[in-house]
Formats: structure tokens, C-alpha cells, sequence
């Protein structure tokens, strides 16, 4: 019974109080955009709003899983996992109240939103080739046709992001793959940093979206997408790390990163061809 106390009513816990401390923090930050901007954002909270932000997260929850789980290897513990799903909530929430507060401040300044869209987009290129990195450490069982594809999809993105580098070499390296062993403190801020960075890719996807729906009930949406994510991880963990210690799983993960940062440059070109061509 102490057993189960500690190690899943404790964090479960704790998952639903971050859920309700950064709906919170949502439903503050509307209320102080609604008095500086023009145009106020709706308080309403629609069922399906929630749903198209629920599913509007689902796009990295696979990238979202394997980091936590890695996490939760690398740093095992009734308290670490309490760091975790602190660290990851705020990060998540935080990533997505970015969005809302630039979207809100900003939403006619269109060089900036593509410029945004593009330093994600070479961020989740660079977490896309850890993901393959990991992927060649675990798969020599697997058959060659895998593997050989593994290792040219991990070329093509070494050579990319080689010339990509300098970009954001101003930024903290963020990766999939987790082997230094932090303090609580320490494990709190960098289990925050990686949802944050894969939430500012969201702008591709959410910008569109804010014209048809509410996006109180939209931002909602994404911020019980974890909830739900993290329950599952909690219940059962062994398996979740089981499963994302798989290559297919973290080539998966990285094919869809890629795919998000495709999405990314596209919505860029987009945006470009628009305000500045026709």
C-alpha cells in the first residue's frame, strides 16, 4: 500500500494539481491580453475546441512520450517522477501560452511569426537526428534493410543540420537522448525545456486554427493532452520505457519531427508568398 502511495498515487496526484495550476495560469494570462490588445479573446470553453487542441497535441505526443520516458529511466524515483511531470506540464503550458501571447501581441507582424516557425523548425531537425542517434544504439537486432535505413536517414539530417547549426547556435542544445543525471532542480528545468521548444513548432498548426475556433477552449484542449499523456506514462511506466527503448519507435519519433518541421517551412512560404508576393 506505501508502495503504491509513493509511486503512483503521489505523482497522479500531483499530475491533476499542475493541471489545475497552469489552467490557471492560462485563464490569468487571457484576462491581462484581454486589457493591452484591441481585439479580446472569448472565455468560452466548447467541447469541440477541446478536441481540436487535444488533437493538435497528439501531432508530437509520441516525441513528448519518448522524452518523458527516457526521463523516468534515467532518473527512477517517486520524487523525480514529480519533477518530471512538474517540469514537462510547465514547459507544455508555458510553449503554448508563447503561442497566444505572440499570436495576441503580434498577430499582424507576419516576419516575425515565420521567423519564429523557422528557428523551431531547425530545432526539431536537430532533435530529429538524436532521435536516430538512439535509434542505431539499440537496433542490431533488427534487419539490415532497418537498419541501413536508419543510418541514410541520419546521414541526410547530419549533413542538414551541419549547415543549419550556426543558426541557432545561440540557443541551449536540447536532445531526445538523456544521460547526464541532474538534481531534483536541475531535472525540473530541463524536463520543461524540450516540450517548450517542440510547443513553439505549434505556431505552423495553431496560428490557422485561431481564426475558427475559441481559443480558450483550444489552449485547454492541448493542456489536458498531457494530463492524459502523463497518466498513461504513470500507470505504467515499465512498459513505457520497454516500448520506447524499441528503434522503431524512436525512428517514428524522429520521421515525425521531420514531418513537423516540413509543416513548419511550409506555413513559412506560405506566410512569405501572401504578405509579400500577391
Amino acid at each position: 500500500m506505501k508502495k503504491f502511495l509513493y509511486n503512483q498515487a503521489i505523482p497522479l496526484a500531483f499530475t491533476f494539481l499542475i493541471f489545475g495550476i497552469m489552467w490557471a495560469f492560462l485563464h490569468g494570462e487571457i484576462l491581462v491580453l484581454n486589457h493591452i490588445t484591441p481585439i479580446p479573446i472569448a472565455i468560452r470553453i466548447l467541447p469541440a475546441d477541446m478536441l481540436v487542441g487535444f488533437a493538435i497535441y497528439l501531432q508530437t505526443s509520441i516525441d513528448f512520450a519518448i522524452f518523458i520516458a527516457h526521463l523516468m529511466r534515467t532518473h527512477p524515483g517517486w520524487k523525480n517522477r514529480i519533477a518530471i511531470e512538474c517540469g514537462t506540464a510547465a514547459g507544455n503550458a508555458l510553449g503554448t501560452c508563447t503561442v497566444l501571447a505572440l499570436w495576441s501581441l503580434f498577430r499582424d507582424i507576419e516576419w516575425v511569426l515565420a521567423l519564429m516557425i523557422i528557428i523551431a523548425s531547425i530545432v526539431l531537425l536537430k532533435l530529429a537526428q538524436d532521435g536516430l542517434e538512439h535509434a542505431q544504439d539499440e537496433d542490431k537486432k533488427y534487419p539490415a534493410w532497418f537498419r541501413g535505413m536508419v543510418k541514410g536517414a541520419d546521414g541526410i539530417l547530419a549533413r542538414i543540420n551541419k549547415i543549419l547549426a550556426p543558426l541557432i547556435s545561440w540557443m541551449p542544445h536540447a536532445t531526445l537522448n538523456v544521460t547526464k543525471q541532474y538534481n531534483w532542480i536541475g531535472l525540473l528545468f530541463f524536463a520543461g525545456s524540450i516540450p517548450f521548444i517542440l510547443g513553439l513548432d505549434d505556431f505552423a498548426g495553431y496560428v490557422p486554427l485561431f481564426n475558427v475556433v475559441h481559443i480558450y477552449g483550444f489552449a485547454l484542449g492541448i493542456l489536458a493532452g498531457h494530463l492524459v499523456l502523463n497518466i498513461f506514462l504513470f500507470l505504467a511506466p515499465n512498459l513505457t520505457i520497454k516500448t520506447v527503448k524499441q528503434p522503431i519507435v524512436s525512428f517514428i519519433g524522429s520521421m515525425a519531427l521531420v514531418a513537423l518541421a516540413l509543416w513548419g517551412m511550409k506555413e513559412v512560404v506560405k506566410i512569405v508568398v501572401e504578405t509579400y508576393i500577391y
